[in-house]
C-alpha cells in the first residue's frame, strides 16, 4: 500500500507547506537528508494554546501531536518534490511539550505523532529515533512543537 493509499484510508488530507512564523526555512535538505523545522500544534487554524499539567491532559495531547505530524507530512511532501513515496526513512522526531514541572508524560503525548508516522510509512520506513522534552513554554503558547528528520530516496 502506498503512502497515499494509507493516508486516504485514514481520512487524512495533507495541508500545504507551512509558512514560517519567524526568520527560518520550513525545511533544509542536504544530500538525501531533509530537516523539517519545528511545527506547532494547531486547533481550528490557530495555535493550540495549553500547558500539560495545567489545562490539557495526555490523551488530548496525543491528538495535538498527531495533528502536528499531519502538518509535518505536508511539509515533508513539499520537501520530497510532491511525492511522499520518495521517503526512504523517517530518521528522528524531536518533540517539545509545554508542561509544568510536575508533568512527566511527554513521551506519551509524543506517541500521537510517532504512532501516526509509523502507521503511514510502515514499520521499516516509519520507525524512528525520538526525543521528547518537557519545556516551560513554546512559541505562541502552543502545547506541542515537533521537528522531523527524514532520508529521501
Amino acid at each position: 500500500m502506498s503512502v497515499y493509499d494509507k493516508l486516504q484510508a485514514l481520512g487524512i488530507s495533507l495541508p500545504p507547506l507551512a509558512v514560517p512564523a519567524a526568520a527560518y526555512l520550513p525545511y533544509v535538505q542536504t544530500g538525501n537528508m531533509v530537516f523539517l523545522s519545528g511545527h506547532i500544534a494547531r486547533k481550528d487554524g490557530k495555535p493550540w494554546v495549553a500547558q500539560f499539567g495545567r489545562n490539557i491532559n495526555t490523551e488530548e495531547g496525543k491528538l495535538a501531536a498527531r495533528a502536528v505530524a499531519i502538518d509535518l507530512l505536508g511539509t515533508l511532501q513539499h520537501a520530497a518534490g510532491g511525492d511522499l513515496n520518495r521517503v526512504k526513512r523517517v530518521v528522528k522526531l524531536m518533540s517539545l511539550v509545554n508542561s509544568t514541572g510536575d508533568f512527566t508524560e511527554q513521551h506519551l503525548v509524543t506517541n500521537g505523532a510517532s504512532e501516526l508516522i509509523a502507521e503511514v510509512f510502515g514499520a521499516d520506513k516509519g520507525a524512528h529515533a525520538r526525543s521528547a522534552f518537557g519545556v516551560a513554554q513554546i512559541p505562541m503558547g502552543a502545547c506541542v512543537e515537533i521537528e522531523l528528520i527524514a532520508e529521501l530516496a
